[in-house]
């Protein structure tokens, strides 16, 4: 169905939000190999467990100021007095074990960057750099193997599924649907 501005999207976008259509048109399933990005899209990724991606994105600005930008080192660094902060910031999502989790995650992966040289080359490692084109999916074969890697690394709230949607978003994996815009502009 076409929208009003005349173009195809994705079923999953939501017409009536505009930070929801420029995500899906400016950002959803771009290649990323800058770590910072790759960074903040894990902890929003981890955030969004078990909520909606909407939600997490209409709280994207107030995540990125509470988490000093998404400094990895920075927010390896956070105490307790931090912590308890996040937690009662009412303009995030103030679950505290998925706060305890960016805290975590932030050490592996920067643990994984000191590895890799970035974490950009540990994740691109997995498909030689290669973006699979795919939809109509919510894991596979590939998220099951990062997620079991990040897990015994240490990470937490990084089950099959948030991975997967991980790597549609920052274009490891590009799902735009057949008649989408998008998929048509830059044919993979």
């Amino acid at each position: 169905m076409k929208w009003a501005d005349g173009k195809i999207r994705c079923c999953w976008a939501n017409p009536k939000n505009e930070r929801y259509i420029r995500y899906h048109d400016e950002e959803w399933g771009v290649p990323v190999h800058d770590d910072r990005k790759l960074f903040e899209m894990l902890i929003l990724e981890c955030f969004q467990a078990g909520l909606s991606w909407e939600c997490v994105l209409n709280k994207r600005a107030a995540f990125r100021e509470a988490f000093d930008g998404f400094d990895v080192e920075k927010v390896c660094a956070y105490n307790e007095e931090k912590l308890e902060a996040l937690r009662n910031n009412s303009h995030i999502i103030r679950n505290r074990l998925k706060i305890q989790a960016a805290v975590t995650n932030a050490q592996v992966f920067h643990e994984i960057q000191k590895e890799y040289d970035s974490f950009s080359d540990y994740l691109w490692h997995w498909t030689d750099g290669r973006v699979i084109q795919e939809t109509g999916k919510t894991s596979s074969e590939l998220s099951d193997v990062i997620s079991k890697d990040l897990k015994k690394r240490g990470m937490k709230f990084v089950g099959t599924t948030v991975v997967y949607a991980y790597l549609q978003a920052i274009g490891v994996i590009w799902s735009h649907e057949d008649e989408c815009f998008f998929r048509k502009m830059l044919e993979v």
